[in-house]
C-alpha cells in the first residue's frame, strides 16, 4: 500500500488554490516588510515576471480587506506600490504600544527640512538646522534615509528611494513635497538646540 502511494503522481494544485497560495505570499511580504513594496518586489516574492498579475493580485488583496471589518488596511500608493498598515482611526488608541520610533525629534526635523528642500546643500541645512545638524546628519546618513553628493566643494543633500519607501511616500519628488505638505511634516526650520 505504501509503495502504492508513493507511485502516485503529486496532484497539482487547483488555479483557486494557486490564487490563494499567492495572495498570501503577497500578505505575508507586506506585512513582515512594514513599509511600501513596488510591483518587482512583490513578483519577486510569488516567482513571476508578470507586473500584470501582481498588481491584479495586490488589488484584489486590498479589495478582501476592504470588505473585512478587520483594522487593517491595503493602500496602492504613487508609483504602483503598495503597503499594509494600520487604518488611521485606530492609531491614537494603540501608538503608545509601538516600539520606540527610529529618530528623536531633532533629527527628524532635520530630515524632513531636507526632504522638503532637496537637494539641499549640506551648509545651508547647517545653516538653518544648527551645528548640532551635523549629529543628525550622520545619524540619518547611517539609516540611509540621505546621501551625500559632493558637487564641487559644497555637498549637496538628498533622500533616499528607501526614505520613500520606509515612510511611504511618493519616490517622485513633487509628490513627495506635497505629501510632507499635507502630513505636516514640513515648519519653518529653526536655529534651536535639539538632541
Amino acid at each position: 500500500m505504501k509503495e502504492a502511494l508513493q507511485t502516485l503522481p503529486e496532484a497539482k494544485p487547483s488555479e483557486l488554490e494557486k490564487q490563494q497560495q499567492r495572495l498570501a505570499l503577497i500578505e505575508s511580504a507586506l506585512y513582515v516588510a512594514g513599509r511600501p513594496l513596488d510591483i518587482k518586489t512583490l513578483a519577486s516574492v510569488i516567482k513571476t515576471r508578470s507586473k500584470d498579475l501582481v498588481r491584479q493580485l495586490a488589488r484584489t488583496l486590498r479589495q478582501e480587506y476592504e470588505s473585512r471589518p478587520t483594522s487593517l488596511e491595503i493602500l496602492e500608493l504613487e508609483d504602483s506600490r503598495f503597503v499594509l498598515q494600520l487604518k488611521p482611526k485606530y492609531s491614537p488608541r494603540v501608538q503608545r504600544l509601538a516600539i520606540r520610533p527610529l529618530l528623536t525629534t531633532g533629527p527628524l526635523k532635520t530630515l524632513s527640512y531636507i526632504a522638503y528642500r532637496q537637494p539641499v546643500s549640506q551648509k545651508h541645512v547647517i545653516d538653518v538646522r544648527g551645528n548640532h545638524a551635523y549629529g543628525h546628519l550622520k545619524q540619518i546618513e547611517e539609516l540611509r534615509l540621505i546621501k551625500r553628493e559632493r558637487v564641487g566643494r559644497t555637498k549637496i543633500l538628498r533622500t533616499t528611494p528607501f526614505f520613500a519607501d520606509y515612510f511611504g511616500l511618493s519616490h517622485d519628488l513633487r509628490g513627495m513635497k506635497r505629501q510632507l505638505k499635507k502630513i505636516g511634516l514640513v515648519e519653518p526650520a529653526s536655529k534651536e538646540v535639539e538632541g
